[in-house]
């Protein structure tokens, strides 16, 4: 049995769902794994039995910062290794270890690329503060991991001694090579549930899944949504910014009046969803215009389904589609729409893609065996 104490920080997306699908995977092989997190990202997750200590805080919470520093250094006291996901949970999580007796291992994770340099001067000293923190933690990593090759990469310039890959699996993938694409009637079905006038289910439905947040870059899909020539219904599925959401549905509804040849497709947003699976399903194409990206699990799932996929060449997407997919230049709306209206003038061509990627699909291991892959490696790093 590994005794491994989970870190991580305040996490709405898909590093939060993989930490908690990680963590009750390693609990069901026997091992003994506790989970240190926001409060904010243990209430998103539903993870009750997580203690919700997080000692980096800014204003009148900050003064709470000490007390939580030493729950966290005893913590990390108990375990055989502490798993640091995320950047400023690899800092957490060194400081944690460094003070612990007994000393544990120091394993991080890393899941994003670091933000970039800007703003104003006190954020870029921030910023470079920030930075010698974390090379100063990933050096104290028996192992580091990242997400992508981009990632493994950026491990080694800041100064880890040892990197490497380690995938980050969704756990859709299965059900979904075994699916198959939804029937007329439930398209209509799937419209109505949304909101949506069943009618547009009736054209061809090109699908974003995303957080509504700035990385996804999603002016650039309404954007190419304005400048597409076919007639399709291009739906985003997902939750996030909220001033940011209320900017694209006024572009979104500029599109919908707009009159002349080149009027552009239907674009609606119809917020997050539990029904993602059915939606992946129900599409033609699927899009991503993401500034960066690692591995991305909705990618995977769009693959699974069988979808063609058009998504920005940046991270770790070139490497997760290969030919199985478009890329197009990251910010880039034009080449977006020319290359959903090729693929949706030409069902062989996007027949084919989907096939070849749900061939790679299937060619990935499962999240039960990457758990145990992390055992091995949690292993690998004890002494003896």
């Amino acid at each position: 049995m590994v005794r491994v104490l989970m870190v991580l920080g305040r996490a709405a997306g898909g590093v939060g769902a993989h930490v908690d699908d990680l963590t009750s995977r390693l609990r069901l092989l026997g091992h003994d794994v506790d989970v240190v997190t926001a409060a904010e990202t243990a209430d998103a997750f539903g993870a009750l039995e997580a203690q919700r200590l997080w000692p980096l805080h800014r204003g009148p919470a900050a003064v709470r910062g000490p007390l939580e520093w030493h729950r966290v250094m005893r913590l990390a006291g108990t375990v055989d290794v502490v798993h640091a996901h995320g950047h400023q949970a690899a800092v957490v999580a060194a400081v944690a270890v460094a003070r612990a007796r007994p000393r544990p291992r120091l394993v991080v994770s890393l899941h994003n690329d670091l933000p970039p340099a800007g703003g104003s001067p006190a954020r870029r000293v921030a910023a470079g503060l920030f930075g010698r923190l974390l090379r100063w933690s990933l050096r104290r990593a028996a192992l580091v991991t990242g997400a992508s090759d981009d990632l493994v990469r950026l491990a080694e310039e800041l100064g880890a001694r040892r990197a490497s890959l380690a995938v980050v699996p969704a756990t859709r993938v299965g059900e979904l090579l075994a699916a198959a694409p939804l029937t007329p009637d439930g398209r209509r079905e799937l419209f109505a549930s949304a909101g949506l006038a069943p009618g547009l289910a009736e054209q061809p439905v090109v699908l974003t899944v995303s957080r509504i947040a700035p990385q996804k870059d999603l002016r650039t899909l309404v954007a190419a949504a304005a400048r597409s020539r076919a007639a399709a219904v291009w739906v985003v599925v997902g939750d996030g910014d909220e001033r940011l959401r209320a900017a694209l549905v006024d572009e979104a509804d500029g599109i919908r009046t707009r009159t002349g040849e080149r009027r552009g497709a239907d674009v609606r947003l119809v917020g997050a969803r539990d029904d993602v699976a059915a939606w992946l399903r129900a599409a033609d194409v699927f899009v991503v215009t993401s500034r960066w990206e690692a591995r991305a699990l909705v990618v995977q799932e769009a693959m699974a389904a069988g979808l063609p996929v058009v998504a920005t060449r940046t991270g770790g997407l070139p490497g997760l589609i290969g030919d199985a997919g478009s890329l197009v230049a990251v910010g880039d709306p034009d080449a977006v729409a020319d290359e959903v209206d090729r693929l949706l003038a030409d069902p062989d061509e996007r027949a084919r893609l989907g096939a070849a990627a749900r061939a790679v699909a299937a060619s990935w291991a499962g999240p039960d065996d990457e758990a145990r892959r992390w055992v091995g490696r949690y292993l690998d790093t004890l002494p003896g």
